[in-house]
């Protein structure tokens, strides 16, 4: 009883008997963590800190720690990143707390969660007795059971008593209320606790994997998200939103793929953009923050054929008269395709006599221009303005009403005719 007070004492803990309770618990990086920890109705406070290592108390010593480490220059234990969560005991219960530390990061990964690989990043629940130690191995049981339902290996969460406790610098504390935009883990494995009397996540339905009679089993995008992720939303709003692709598209709050479907290796980050064909993944796009070209180009690599890359992203060209839509004379729409946005109307095209499809005019804000001194000339480049894909050149001599000539490889443009009436 007096090492508990004491333990309490050095946390910052009123010792009130049955006012608060409070655990330490590892989950990766501590911004994350906090943040969910504290979603969680009954959660009093959640503080940043480290625990349980052999070194001072502050993150400099912390990762110079783990630099040596790696370089095998120190035996020294580094400490976890953890969070001390107080809670209200009469809102809400031990087992719900640690349901939603086993929800909320992915426990199987050892020293590491995600892309943040390290001892410091390890998953751990640091006790301040043996009524939690008891609880923390109860709880690790039973979600083992449920994780290995899902398929995943076993938990390697390290649950020992609280021996050391540092309060983490000030700019560490409320991180993502303070930066909104900052990392976005995926936020657990989407396996859900087993039988807590209080929910842990948002809702049921957000970590159900996707039912894989709505999906295209021949090639399925599928972005994986998170909560309350800026980046996420920043990839609905700018992608998403105005998704015109032929490429199948859904969205998941789940980090499971489909029952019957395979990721290559597990989350790391959101969103997470993965391309499957025939129920495998084939690739993926981690992360996102407004770098639309460098997306479009990593789907494109995946949707044209070498000859169409060579176009797009080498400045090829076609052999005049080889292209595709040299003779298309339907009404229709010319379409970047990789985004599907439209490029050409059917009725700015004309019969140039070059041996490429020749329009007079663009779709208003189709296209962008761009000066190409190669081959010892000067002209203006044509690319896509969606996925920056390089189609052809313009030139002075057009026909009315413009007088411009859109050169344009037939191989990077997909027609789409007009639906009839």
């Amino acid at each position: 009883m007096i090492r508990l007070l004491i333990v309490l004492g050095l946390l910052g803990v009123n010792t009130v008997a049955g006012a608060v309770d409070t655990i330490v618990l590892g989950m990766g990086c501590f911004w994350g963590a906090e943040k969910r920890m504290a979603e969680l109705p009954g959660v009093i406070d959640v503080e940043s800190g480290y625990a349980n290592g052999d070194i001072a108390g502050n993150y400099q010593d912390v990762l110079a720690t783990e630099a040596a480490l790696r370089r095998g220059q120190s035996s020294k234990r580094n400490h976890a990143e953890v969070v001390k969560v107080t809670f209200d005991p009469t809102k809400v219960s031990l087992e719900v707390v640690l349901a939603r530390f086993w929800e909320n990061h992915d426990p199987t990964q050892g020293n590491r969660q995600g892309n943040d690989i390290g001892s410091n990043y390890r998953s751990a629940i640091y006790t301040l007795n043996e009524a939690q130690q008891a609880a923390a191995m109860k709880t690790r049981d039973v979600y083992q059971v449920a994780l290995m339902r899902a398929g995943y290996k076993a938990i390697t969460t390290e649950i020992a008593p609280l021996k050391k406790y540092y309060t983490a610098e000030s700019y560490h504390q409320d991180y993502l209320k303070k930066n909104p935009d900052g990392y976005c883990g995926p936020g657990g494995t989407g396996v859900r606790y087993p039988g807590a009397t209080q929910s842990p996540t948002v809702v049921e339905q957000s970590i159900k994997p996707l039912d894989v009679k709505a999906l295209n089993f021949k090639r399925q995008l599928i972005i994986f998200e998170a909560e309350d992720c800026p980046y996420c939303k920043q990839f609905k709003a700018e992608v998403l939103d105005r998704w015109k692709s032929e490429v199948a598209v859904a969205r998941s709050f789940s980090s499971l793929p489909p029952v019957g479907w395979t990721l290559e290796k597990a989350l790391f980050a959101t969103p997470t953009v993965v391309l499957f064909e025939k129920g495998r993944e084939v690739s993926r796009f981690t992360g996102y923050n407004g770098d639309q070209p460098r997306f479009w180009k990593w789907l494109g690599f995946h949707l044209l054929t070498p000859a169409q890359q060579k176009i797009a992203y080498e400045q090829g060209t076609e052999r005049p008269g080889t292209g595709s839509h040299l003779d298309e004379k339907r009404p229709g729409t010319f379409v970047d395709p990789i985004t599907g946005a439209p490029l050409f109307r059917s009725d700015s095209k004309f019969d140039s006599g070059t041996g490429w499809p020749s329009f007079f005019s663009p779709l208003p804000g189709a296209i962008t221009e761009h000066v190409d001194g190669s081959h010892g000339m000067r002209r203006v480049e044509v690319r896509s303005a969606s996925s920056g894909i390089h189609l052809g050149h313009v030139f002075d001599d057009g026909p009315p009403p413009t007088g411009k000539r859109y050169c344009i490889n037939g191989n990077v443009l997909k027609f789409v005719p007009d639906a009839a009436k």
